[in-house]
């Protein structure tokens, strides 16, 4: 468009912008600058000046919008990449990881052949493994904890249970582990007391838990099942849908010894909460994080929820407090660890390593505590070659005795 009149363009839209018409504006032009035309000559190219200036910036406003809205899909396009990058390496590493994994363990000779004693009884033993931080390395006057003491603590744990598998009778065994295999690395006194990284820690928990297994077989029907805890978990945040809480070297450990054990049950079902079936009762698995304090309060929350879905728990086993608590609707094991510098100095609390182990039989449920903190005469499983090759530390490694300051006034 061509006119002198969008000389005055600022003026003309700053005019019709505060509502003046169009009379009053070819007024205000012609008063101030003198102009020599008629108002009425000058309303009509007024009005032409307006309407071209406002569908101009009716196209620079849509330019404006096309512009952000251009920038905001290259911006999703931008995160949508680097999330599809990061994910397909953190998937990348995994499956390398498991490969590596088998192609190591496969190395073994794994005589997996099921026990052929048989009894007429429908006594069932449920083994609960929890809480074995199996990396955690413990120099304390009052507790020595590595991977060859966690040896040892199984080996007398296996023993233990065979008797009272072999009292009761006994045609089937259930492994429950409820999570914490791997200790945390997130606090900086966790990351000093490493006995090795998580990633070899894993190699070499499979190893020992192989054993374990392999162990209680020999007089026994072994299934296996597990969920996961909150220390063994990959991401920093706690996640609570299945394929999150599943990112957990628990998961991880479980997923190798089911490939590893073909012969073995496996259960296999949520990564936070399993139910299973014995004897006509329904007991729940979980790792413990998720009741707190495991007050009253809470426990009836969780039994609440499976009602409202048609599932009467009877029975609730769990970990995660590393203090054995026994009750008539719920059982909580203490940890294969036992007292750490963590309970000890920041929650004053003292335990001692134990585990606990269930048993269904025709006159009900038995709980026991087994006590496994003395390991004297016990030679564990032999882990020597992987602990060699993994350079795991021990508290032989790095012993230093305790020192107990006192002052002496």
């Amino acid at each position: 468009m061509k006119s002198k009149y969008l000389n005055y363009k600022d003026e003309i839209l700053e005019l019709f912008d505060n509502g003046k018409n169009y009379i009053e504006i070819s007024s205000f032009l012609i008063d101030k600058y003198k102009l020599d035309v008629s108002v009425d000559t000058l309303r009509k190219k007024i009005r032409e000046v307006v309407h071209y200036l406002i569908a101009d910036k009716d196209i620079v406003e849509y330019n404006i919008r096309l512009a952000k809205q251009k920038q905001k899909f290259q911006d999703l396009n931008r995160i949508e990449r680097k999330s599809f990058r990061e994910g397909t390496r953190q998937e990348n590493a995994l499956i390398e990881y498991n490969t590596e994994i088998i192609k190591l363990l496969k190395r073994e000779s794994l005589n997996t052949k099921l026990s052929k004693k048989k009894h007429n009884t429908e006594s069932v033993i449920v083994i609960q493994l929890a809480d074995l931080h199996l990396n955690e390395l413990v120099e304390l006057e009052s507790n020595k904890y590595d991977f060859d003491i966690a040896s040892k603590r199984l080996q007398k744990y296996a023993y233990k249970v065979k008797e009272y598998i072999k009292f009761h009778k006994a045609n089937k065994v259930l492994i429950c582990i409820t999570g914490d295999l791997i200790n945390s690395d997130r606090r900086l006194d966790e990351k000093l007391s490493m006995a090795t990284n998580r990633a070899k820690a894993t190699f070499l928990g499979v190893h020992l838990l192989k054993h374990f297994i392999l162990d209680i077989n020999e007089i026994a029907e072994v299934q296996v099942c597990c969920v996961t805890g909150n220390e063994s978990r990959v991401n920093f945040d706690l996640g609570w849908v299945n394929l999150v809480s599943s990112d957990n070297y628990d998961f991880t450990i479980f997923e190798m010894l089911r490939l590893l054990l073909p012969d073995i049950n496996f259960l296999r079902g949520d990564a936070l909460e399993l139910v299973v079936e014995i004897n006509g009762k329904n007991m729940l698995v979980i790792h413990g994080h998720q009741l707190g304090r495991m007050d009253s309060n809470q426990v009836g929350k969780v039994i609440s929820k499976y009602s409202a879905k048609g599932v009467i728990i009877d029975f609730i086993i769990c970990g995660h407090l590393h203090e054995t608590m026994i009750r008539d609707n719920i059982a909580r094991s203490a940890s294969l660890v036992g007292s750490n510098a963590y309970s000890e100095n920041a929650l004053n609390l003292s335990g001692t390593a134990a585990q606990n182990i269930y048993c269904f039989t025709d006159d009900g449920r038995h709980d026991i505590r087994i006590d496994l903190q003395e390991t004297e005469g016990w030679d564990g499983y032999n882990i020597k070659e992987e602990l060699f090759a993994y350079n795991a530390k021990s508290v032989q490694k790095t012993h230093k005795k305790e020192t107990i300051f006192k002052i002496i006034i």
